[in-house]
């Protein structure tokens, strides 16, 4: 397209999204309003991110007081707000060390790295291998679309950044080949979201977590979209019954200010040292604060206890929809991470939902996924129902 060509602002974007057709101008709570002023119900919440929310007061109110004092400083210097916001997510998971970056992929490209580094630096052996999994999603970058086992997602990118090896997800037997004398490390996510809302299988993760510390290989879990309450607990993991090495986050993380985060146990973190990894606007000042804000209202407010018992009467009023509609074949999921997987395509659901002022998702060519905010309540829930019956056409 040449100059002469353009039309319009947006054939100035490269075009790697295919846009809805909609404006979203402004955001409150679970709704959202279009320049024309209609508003709709949010059930994606920006694609996991705003668990609190569109503009929670709670966060909105400490982002202001930063930007009165201080945007960004780099992390050469000590940042009081992120020192801050570790220790809360020190405090409340598995971990002892925490690196800050700006986005779920690069939280994933630092773990892939730190696991490469405790291996060769640490331990001392060649092992490089990162063992991921079928229709598994862990980011865009030249690594982590390495690291996911999605072939249209690393059509046209070749050749692909070395040193991964797909299993099926959720196969017992497949684990008996899991370790080799190149691995170095598991990734895995415990609900695939891009894969089409799958939940791992509890007792799959427990032999799995077992063959990784018998090995001495670090189990990295992918909290991107599960983590910051989504599942209904702080982090996925912790519905396992498992101790992960490392896991990544983001999304959520800053109820929509960017920031992505590593945790890690000491053993893990060992392999980090100045100089070997960085970033120049991770857990800066202004997303600290954002993130600081969430966290703490997560952890301290109730609001899981309450989005725990919204989940289950999401999940009743999707069962009740499976049951009017033969087009519904599955339900799936947790927390307020929810799927259903239909017959025929899912973007005609999301279509007709989005004509009737419901905002939602696909997750895969057949399955819709359903994110409220963690603040939803009983009436929006009955609102999205009632959307939900017109688009199957129940009533």
């Amino acid at each position: 397209m040449s100059k002469q060509t353009i039309t319009s602002r947006e054939d100035m974007l490269m075009p790697t999204y295919n846009r809805f057709p909609l404006t979203l101008v402004k955001g409150k709570g679970s709704y959202v309003w279009d320049e024309q002023g209609a508003k709709y119900l949010d059930y994606t919440s920006g694609i996991a991110t705003c668990n609190l929310g569109h503009t929670p007061d709670v966060v909105k109110n400490q982002v202001e007081k930063q930007l009165q004092d201080l945007w960004h400083c780099s992390n050469l210097y000590h940042i009081p707000s992120q020192e801050k916001l570790a220790e809360i997510l020190v405090k409340n998971s598995f971990g002892d060390k925490v690196f800050f970056c700006n986005s779920g992929a690069e939280a994933n490209e630092a773990s892939i790295k730190l696991a490469r580094r405790y291996a060769q630096a640490v331990k001392k052996t060649n092992a490089h291998e990162v063992v991921t999994f079928s229709n598994s999603f862990h980011g865009r970058t030249l690594a982590t679309l390495a690291a996911t086992g999605q072939e249209k997602i690393q059509q046209g990118f070749a050749p692909l950044a070395p040193g991964f090896r797909y299993l099926p997800y959720n196969d017992d037997k497949a684990l008996d080949g899991l370790v080799s004398s190149e691995t170095c490390a598991v990734l895995l996510e415990l609900v695939q979201g891009e894969g089409g809302v799958v939940p791992a299988d509890f007792d799959w993760v427990k032999k799995l977590a077992a063959i990784c510390k018998e090995n001495d290989i670090l189990l990295m879990i992918d909290e991107i979209q599960t983590g910051i309450g989504r599942t209904g607990t702080l982090f996925a993991y912790q519905q396992y019954e498992i101790e992960p090495d490392v896991i990544s986050i983001a999304k959520g993380l800053g109820s929509g200010i960017p920031i992505g985060a590593v945790i890690a146990n000491e053993k893990a973190a060992e392999a980090f040292t100045p100089g070997t990894h960085g970033s120049t606007f991770g857990g800066n000042p202004l997303s600290a604060a954002a993130g600081l804000a969430t966290v703490s209202h997560i952890v301290e407010s109730g609001i899981l206890e309450k989005s725990i018992n919204l989940s289950s009467y999401l999940v009743e009023k999707l069962q009740q929809l499976k049951g009017q509609s033969d087009v519904i074949e599955e339900v799936r999921g947790k927390g307020m991470l929810q799927g259903i997987a239909v017959k025929g395509n899912a973007i005609d659901y999301v279509t007709k939902a989005r004509e009737h002022r419901l905002l939602i998702l696909v997750a895969g060519p057949q399955v819709i996924r359903i994110l409220p905010p963690l603040t939803t309540n009983k009436e929006e829930v009955d609102a999205f129902y009632s959307v939900m019956q017109k688009v199957f056409c129940v009533k």
